[in-house]
């Protein structure tokens, strides 16, 4: 489930694409025809009248945003789908509070058999019945009063719909494949703006973990050292990546998803715990922490982790810490160098670096994010 099929099942979700299109294969001609389709609903919608008009902002609604986070949850989805719908939501003014997704996850079920979290892939949920048999698992979950692009709710659309489903690929409500939503979020001293770990993808056995950090302060740092021989790492010690997040040199790449050190892949190591301020493709497997908030870069607590220090993470107590006394924090925070970027004095990229938000706020620009929701987000950018 990567990250453009996670999409494409949070905009069919919200509304904002015709029903039955997010799970169409790229080479299916259900695929042009609904291009086609799509195309000519988009007209007949701008021939309403003005008043009458169905537009986005009576789409997306709280209620919607509700019901694409718990899709999101039971696809056992990208994690930068929920940057994608922060930034969204936060247009419109509605508010995806990092504890909302967690209360949501707690309830949420992974209900389809899709890599990385099971065996199938995308096409598969095409033929066995696409995104409607799992909004119909769903169902007492969601808002059904939402509206979609075509002017019918939820509610009238399942109802209409075929009640074909395999179940070797989309499992039903009382026999999920994970009890709880794929995506969790971590708070804590190391990330208390929160950070995100996709659980439906990482080896439980590491979900309740306190090891010894083993730190790379840029990507070329990690290229230069992760497959050193003389590199000091154990299994059950724990990578951290720094400067990867969006005022980061970087920009927050897809660089997560940190490799299992050389020494320790060629010994049978699988998995360990790998945390950082970048994003991670929804392909990927691993217990990886990820969108750590506020980033490296503008002087977060996770710029101030040296080699050694030991850090703590419960899922089941959706937190993650940094286990260094409060005096020595402040010792090295006065002694800290600023990573951002401020190199650039024109153009596209001195836009960014001064308004981009951390991924709270969707990684959005601040001009274009709701100002009521701003003040509740964490601080960064140019000011």
């Amino acid at each position: 489930m990567g990250t453009a099929s996670t999409m494409a099942c949070i905009t069919e979700t919200l509304g904002m694409a015709l029903p039955g299109t997010a799970a169409i294969p790229a080479i299916h001609a259900d695929r042009l025809r609904a291009a086609e389709a799509s195309g000519a609903q988009a007209v007949h919608l701008a021939q309403i009248d003005r008043d009458k008009q169905l537009t986005p902002k009576k789409i997306i609604t709280p209620a919607s945003v509700e019901n694409a986070l718990r899709i999101l949850l039971a696809v056992g989805g990208s994690t930068n789908a929920i940057i994608h719908l922060t930034a969204i939501a936060g247009r419109l003014g509605i508010p995806i509070p990092l504890q909302q997704l967690n209360k949501l996850s707690d309830e949420t079920p992974v209900l389809i058999d899709l890599k990385p979290t099971g065996d199938h892939y995308m096409e598969d949920l095409f033929k066995a019945g696409g995104l409607g048999v799992v909004l119909r698992e769903l169902k007492p979950l969601l808002n059904l009063e939402c509206l979609s692009v075509t002017g019918e709710t939820l509610d009238e659309r399942l109802q209409s719909e075929p009640a074909y489903v395999n179940r070797e690929v989309v499992r039903s409500f009382d026999q999920p494949i994970q009890k709880m939503g794929g995506l969790v979020s971590l708070f804590g001293s190391l990330a208390p703006g929160g950070a995100i770990l996709k659980r439906s993808a990482a080896d439980p056995t590491l979900f309740e973990s306190e090891g010894k950090a083993v730190v790379f302060n840029s990507l070329e740092d990690l290229a230069n050292r992760i497959d050193d021989p003389d590199l000091e790492v154990e299994a059950h010690d724990i990578l951290v990546l720094q400067n990867a997040g969006p005022m980061s040199d970087a920009a927050m790449p897809e660089a997560g998803y940190l490799p299992i050190p050389k020494k320790l892949a060629q010994s049978g190591v699988k998995d360990m715990i790998r945390i950082s301020d970048a994003r991670m493709s929804g392909t990927a497997y691993g217990t990886i922490v990820l969108h750590v908030t506020p980033e490296a870069a503008v002087g977060g607590p996770l710029s101030l982790v040296k080699n050694g220090d030991k850090i703590k993470i419960s899922v089941k107590n959706r937190s993650i810490d940094l286990l260094v006394d409060e005096a020595e924090l402040e010792n090295r925070r006065q002694k800290l160098v600023s990573n951002v970027t401020t190199k650039y004095n024109r153009g596209y990229k001195k836009l960014y670096y001064e308004t981009v938000l951390q991924a709270d706020g969707g990684c959005d620009f601040d001009f274009l994010r709701d100002p009521s929701l701003l003040k509740n987000e964490t601080k960064t950018g140019g000011d």
